[in-house]
């Protein structure tokens, strides 16, 4: 009986080793993973690499996104995993150039796009504290979650044609909340032992986070000044 009891004691500690290293593994990508981010943003607005705009755009950067999301799929496994995920937040940043470019044409451009940052990361630090603390599970939420960013992008979609600023708005207000809640989501995965692959766990977070970020940079955009 002893001999089980320190076997079932044994088998817990390692779990909790292996779900520490997967979390610390998965910041420090993450981390390591704004570095393509910021160049492949600040090559895009210098060099003003031109992006392609409405349906067919929303199509090609949607085929590109996923062709990359099978890519790491396929290779989470392997250190060619780690390069690929790498490259594809390197193209994140460049799809970022419309964004950034009209948020400098601002005077207070710089200040609103450090403001964006600031919370965005202010929100992962909350809601990853949160996801580490918290006795409640999460978990039930993923249904949830899943199906608020299939509402997201057909009202983005619908938005391509319809123009509406009010509905631009109310989509990056949803997007804030539901990123948000799947960062908690995401973050109680690895602690959970639902998701034991760093590499994969940083693309869940990193894409929460791009998110984020993006949409709370829309939104602080409406009140930039151009004095």
């Amino acid at each position: 009986m002893n001999q089980n009891i320190r076997s079932t004691y044994g088998m817990s500690d390692g779990m909790q080793l292996v779900r520490h290293r997967v979390l610390r593994n998965t910041y420090w990508l993450l981390a390591l993973s704004m570095i393509p981010t910021v160049l492949g943003a600040f090559i895009g607005v210098q060099a003003h690499v031109p992006m392609p705009s409405g349906a067919m755009g929303f199509i090609l950067f949607m085929a590109i996104a996923f062709g990359f999301i099978f890519a790491i799929q396929k290779t989470k496994d392997s250190g060619l995993g780690v390069a690929v995920l790498l490259g594809f937040t390197f193209f994140m940043g460049l799809m970022l150039t419309p964004l950034l470019t009209r948020t400098l044409g601002y005077s207070n451009g710089g200040s609103l796009i450090m403001t964006a940052f600031g919370g965005t990361a202010t929100i992962l630090a909350v809601m990853a504290t949160i996801a580490t603390v918290s006795k409640r599970d999460f978990s039930a939420m993923g249904k949830w979650l899943f199906a608020g960013v299939i509402v997201l992008l057909l009202a983005s979609v619908a938005n391509i044609f319809l123009g509406m600023s009010a509905l631009s708005i109310v989509i990056s207000v949803m997007a804030i909340a539901i990123f948000s809640a799947y960062i908690l989501y995401d973050v109680q995965q690895i602690i959970n032992g639902g998701e034991t692959n760093y590499i994969t766990a940083t693309l869940s977070i990193y894409l929460d986070v791009y998110n984020i970020f993006t949409s709370l940079l829309s939104l602080l955009g409406l009140g930039g000044s151009r004095d």
